[in-house]
């Protein structure tokens, strides 16, 4: 194993870590030991490592300048010292397992300056087993000394914490982690493309020994490592696709956007991968947005939001939900569409940032990036939205009422049934928006549907044209569809259950009284034909 072959066994081999290494060699070069230290930091970050080149330099005889020396009998015993006591608390971490390390405590070192206990994985021991510890830690012999690792810093008990001296270890950086493979890939003639090299650090997630552990299963048949054998096999992603997909993006070109995700889906790319990916470069394209090196149609503020709806995919995605789906739902939410741009969302956030401060400078600030978001939709543009939105909630607000009035229990059995094969009837652009919605209530000709979010339903009612048309040969006929997200229905039913108790009767409204709100698609080409030919030699054919 090629991170047990190059673990360090000096200071000088410790790297990323540099606060650390440079705290705990000035505390031996001063001889101001303590006698409880504690590690913690990410996993693979060199925290086991640390404490066994502390300790065995500790109890060198011929220190230099804070490292061992390699030669005295106490470092070349190190390994097999009776004076090094290594436990693990994962497996070990009953009270009897501490009653037995304390009383083991009191009996002097047999060879070394000190008796010197490693206890790995310090999160996992039992509370009534910390209580045992603290109990040394409070009056430990001068002989003794605790060195603890821990992952979980958050599971150890202050008690224990205000014992010890506390090291916070840090992600190893990128490119160190990348000058370490390509070294121990030159002193073990492993061939590998620098963009594999790139590709391997970045799949660690910040820890060395992942790096080591991916290199050595990569390399373990003998075949060149390129950056293709990578994606492959662990479901990564290129940077040139990132980049490429970041370009489509910020060109508000969806189709390339859509097909994109679905590449990454049917392929069973990681989507943690490829979400950090993503916001690792919306972060440098936000900076550039910032600084005036790169013009978008989207601002700063609406770049940085994007980034933290990202990151909150991670906590909202589950079995139920298809991460894909939802990181469309995502991004497909800043980008214009049919529907509109987001100038309402780009309104309501910018509202409520200024709500909530309390600086003069910032609310001023947040208004002149509401000003200027404002200003990237012309006019008509913005009478057009306005219209659309205005048709939408309208719509809604009838097919509610509509379906409320209309619903029938048998009907709503029927429908859901039917519904369960509602993916071989739509086309890939719709199939994801419907794919984890539900059927709630449903009357003669009309349903309302629920989606886990919002966003998702607002998708399906700006295409409700066209999905009630894909639909027809499912249900055998038109079925008129308004969509709602979980919560707005539960709010809804929980209203809706209420007004049949006191006794409120729902009124079926004709929709056919909103054609007037519809927005016209056709008036820029019909203005632009006019300015062609004569008025009086066109006539407008309704379609349907």
């Amino acid at each position: 194993m090629l991170y047990r072959k190059y673990r360090p066994t000096s200071f000088e081999k410790i790297v990323g870590q540099d606060y650390t290494i440079t705290m705990l060699k000035n505390a031996i070069i001063n001889d101001k030991i303590s006698h409880a230290y504690l590690f913690t930091g990410p996993r693979g970050t060199g925290k086991t490592s640390t404490a066994k080149v502390f300790a065995k330099t500790i109890n060198c005889e011929h220190r230099v300048q804070g490292e061992a020396c390699g030669k005295c009998p106490s470092c070349l015993n190190f390994n097999n010292s009776s004076d090094i006591i290594e436990i693990d608390a994962a497996s070990n971490n009953g009270v009897d397992d501490i009653r037995e390390l304390i009383n083991n405590v009191k009996i002097a070192p047999s060879e070394s300056r000190y008796k010197i206990y490693i206890i790995d994985e310090v999160h996992m021991m039992t509370p009534s087993a910390f209580n045992a510890l603290l109990l040394t830690l409070e009056e430990p012999p001068k002989h003794a000394i605790f060195i603890m690792a821990t992952t979980n810093v958050e599971s150890v008990p202050i008690t224990i914490l205000s014992r010890c001296q506390r090291f916070n270890f840090q992600k190893v950086a990128i490119d160190i982690i990348k000058e370490q493979l390509k070294d121990i890939c030159e002193k073990e003639k492993i061939s590998i493309t620098d963009d594999a090299l790139e590709e391997i650090a970045y799949l660690s997630e910040g820890g060395l020994r992942d790096a080591l552990s991916l290199l050595d299963q990569l390399s373990s048949d003998k075949e060149p490592i390129t950056i293709d054998k990578i994606l492959l096999n662990y479901g990564s992603i290129s940077s040139l696709f990132i980049r490429n997909f970041i370009d489509a993006f910020f060109k508000n070109d969806i189709n390339s956007v859509i097909k994109g995700l679905h590449d990454l889906e049917v392929s069973s790319s990681d989507y943690k991968v490829f979400i950090k990916k993503l916001i690792s470069e919306l972060i440098l394209k936000a900076i550039s947005i910032k600084q005036g090196t790169f013009k978008a149609v989207l601002s700063y503020e609406d770049v940085k939001n994007l980034v933290f709806d990202l990151n909150d995919c991670m906590n909202k995605i589950n079995i139920y939900i298809n991460p894909y789906l939802l990181i469309k739902v995502v991004l497909l939410n800043y980008m214009k569409s049919d529907c509109g741009n987001s100038l309402e969302r780009k309104e309501e956030k910018v509202f409520n940032t200024v709500k909530m401060a309390s600086d003069d400078e910032l609310i001023k600030e947040n208004q002149e990036n509401k000003i200027a978001d404002l200003a990237t939709s012309s006019p008509e543009e913005r009478l057009a939205d306005e219209q659309k939105e205005h048709y939408l909630n309208k719509l809604k607000k009838i097919r509610i009422n509509n379906c409320l009035a209309l619903a029938k229990k048998d009907l709503l059995k029927k429908y859901q049934e039917l519904f369960k094969d509602v993916s071989t009837y739509l086309s890939s652009d719709f199939q994801s928006f419907l794919e984890d919605s539900k059927i709630v209530a449903g009357g003669d000709n009309i349903i309302i549907l629920a989606t886990p979010l919002k966003s998702t339903a607002d998708l399906i009612n700006c295409n409700l044209v066209d999905i009630e048309k894909q639909l027809v040969p499912l249900f055998s006929k038109k079925i008129a569809i308004i969509a709602l997200s979980n919560q707005e229905w539960n709010l809804l039913k929980q209203e809706y259950i209420q007004n049949l108790k006191n006794g409120v009767k729902y009124e079926v409204i004709d929709e056919s009284n909103l054609d007037i709100l519809k927005p016209d698609r056709d008036s820029q080409l019909e203005s632009f034909a006019k300015e062609l030919f004569n008025s009086d030699k066109i006539q407008i054919i309704e379609k349907g």
